[in-house]
């Protein structure tokens, strides 16, 4: 769900008592569309996270620190020279709406008295953040510049006046009389999406809630009643906030400020202690899942095209050996005319023989001649027919195998890219399809020499074993040939493509292997499998084929054991210390 402004409500509820004085130390823009407000009150750092994201807008206190760009976008320095240093005075909310006003009081260079106001539209892929000068509202910068092209309501530039977005002609859900009510609302149909229609800031699961309790509590409704149930549940809100997720089969499906009882038969409930927490938890997966997406949507349309490529060259390649299985056809029917070439004449249509090369003994077959040759010219018609699709049939099986390995290869990219975590692992996949090929250089990196390459997975099973996972294919051919002891055990989903693993001990009980290949078929394109079959031998085993491509390795000497992919989720950890699993994972698998 969006947030709406009953949500926000509670939000500004929390900002107001822990932000307002606080002093604004620093300020970053990890993402293009969010900024990182860190905050100095009491002797405490408090990080801010404003994000005007078109599918996840949000604002609340937040944790999680991302690396900032090298260079500071535009929008982050005119904040920091109008910001830095000054003092949160106040935060509201417009009318019940999704949009807030974060007031500033600062100096400048000349030691200038000056008051700014950071306004924060939080409206799906109308979001935006905007800094404004108090004194003559105008617009100091924006995040996201609007144009006359893209709005016609508004322009949202430097330099000219700020305008709010349209005033909804909703009802204030914290400002509102009897008599307005009445007026408003009597043209509303009485249904779930009523105090939606007729409230600024009540989304539809909200909406729904309220007119599933409203019927349950009275046996007959108007428009007085209606008016007393909202007007009574807005005046006790501030009492009842419970910052709760609503999900099912571990989905999160929604959330509120609110808990609705009737709703734990539908949802298991998790509450929180506060609405940022809540936040934190419920968007920083979504938001992270949908950034990485757009970040790699190119490569994984790169590697699409190729496996594409690669699903109808093995079509042809199969036509082909198709037709190649009737070659000994046409090298027999040849062997036949040379053995009877004493009884063909020119301009013979066709002939039929007793085939001596059948167990049969009255097997006669029928050959098709051409009337304009010799015999001896149909004899060599039929000898190159055979020796062409003998030769097309030797060619098409060495390249199926290649075809093979290189499809091999891109679904091992693109599980790779469905498992990264942060742009560098991003950034890391794309250097390696440079390297083999796939994507063109664009130039020396002036920077390559600074760039660090991300690491490899690091866990330790719950025996104090170490575990080692490859994110990507450079990886994994850096861990299995490279770093890991040859009497160490390599883990790999069978015929699927995943992670390498090396579990770094030479005799691993049952429960450390288990746990390795638990994390093996996780970090696999079989993740979402009920079970997985995992192969495992000791890395001495392992042989890199010439000329193939990275993370591409060969074994015949292995073991196996199945496996379930989600019992990754029963590990509890303790930093990347598995300290407990599951009992059943063991017994069950």
């Amino acid at each position: 769900m969006a947030l709406d402004g009953i949500f926000l409500n509670s939000i500004v509820n929390e900002l107001k008592a822990s932000i307002i004085d606080a002093k604004i130390d620093k300020i970053n823009q990890p993402e293009k569309d969010e900024v990182i407000l860190t905050l100095r009150k009491d002797r405490k750092n408090i990080r801010l996270l404003i994000s005007a994201s078109s599918k996840f807008p949000r604002i609340h206190i937040t944790n999680i620190i991302k690396p900032n760009p090298i260079k500071a976008p535009m929008f982050t320095m005119v904040m920091r020279k109008y910001l830095l240093g000054g003092k949160i005075t106040d935060i509201s909310q417009i009318n019940g709406d999704r949009i807030l006003m974060i007031q500033i009081e600062n100096t400048d260079d000349l030691g200038f008295f000056s008051k700014y106001i950071l306004i924060i539209e939080i409206m799906g892929r109308h979001s935006n953040i905007s800094l404004v000068r108090e004194r003559d509202n105008k617009i100091m910068e924006c995040i996201k510049h609007i144009s006359s092209d893209v709005n016609s309501y508004r322009i949202l530039h430097p330099g000219i006046e700020y305008v709010y977005p349209p005033i909804s002609n909703k009802l204030n859900p914290f400002n509102f009389n009897k008599e307005e009510f009445i007026t408003f609302s009597s043209e509303i149909n009485l249904d779930e999406n009523f105090f939606s229609k007729a409230f600024t800031g009540v989304g539809k699961f909200l909406s729904k809630a309220l007119y599933e309790k409203l019927s349950q509590d009275n046996n007959t409704i108007n428009l007085e009643i209606i008016f007393n149930f909202f007007k009574n549940f807005i005046e006790n809100l501030n009492n009842n906030f419970v910052f709760t997720i609503y999900s099912t089969k571990g989905l999160y499906k929604d959330f509120h400020c609110i808990e609705f009882p009737e709703k734990i038969s539908e949802y298991k409930i998790i509450k929180f202690n506060s609405p940022s927490e809540l936040l934190e938890e419920y968007y920083y997966i979504k938001d992270k899942q949908d950034r990485l997406s757009s970040r790699s949507t190119a490569l994984q349309k790169l590697i699409n095209t190729n496996i594409e490529r690669c699903n109808n060259k093995n079509k042809k390649l199969n036509s082909i050996l198709a037709e190649a299985k009737n070659k000994e056809k046409y090298k027999v029917q040849g062997d036949l005319l040379t053995s009877y070439i004493y009884i063909l004449n020119k301009g013979m249509k066709e002939i039929t023989l007793l085939n001596f090369f059948s167990e049969k003994t009255d097997d006669y077959i029928t050959i098709e001649l051409d009337e304009n040759l010799s015999p001896s010219e149909n004899i060599q018609k039929l000898y190159k027919k055979y020796n062409k699709l003998k030769k097309s049939e030797e060619s098409a099986l060495e390249q199926l195998e290649k075809n093979k390995e290189e499809l091999d290869y891109l679904l091992s990219v693109l599980t790779n890219i469905n498992n990264c975590d942060t742009y560098e692992e991003i950034d890391e996949i794309k250097k390696e399809l440079i390297e083999t090929g796939y994507l063109k250089s664009k130039g020396a990196n002036k920077n390559a020499k600074n760039e660090k390459s991300s690491r490899a997975m690091h866990f330790i099973s719950s025996e104090g074993i170490e575990i080692y996972v490859g994110k990507n294919n450079i990886q994994n051919e850096y861990l299995s040939l490279k770093f890991a002891n040859k009497n160490h055990i390599w883990l790999h989903t069978k015929n699927i493509p995943g992670s390498h693993v090396i579990l770094c001990t030479e005799t691993p009980s049952d429960l450390s292997l288990k746990e390795a290949a638990i994390i093996a078929a996780y970090y696999s394109k079989g993740r979402d499998s009920s079970k997985i079959e995992i192969d495992y031998t000791k890395v001495k085993n392992l042989k890199k084929p010439n000329g193939a491509k990275p993370g591409m390795v060969i074994y015949y000497t292995n073991s196996s054991i199945i496996v379930r992919p989600q019992d990754f989720n029963n590990f509890k950890f303790e930093g990347n210390r598995i300290i407990s699993c599951n009992q059943e994972i063991i017994d069950n698998n």
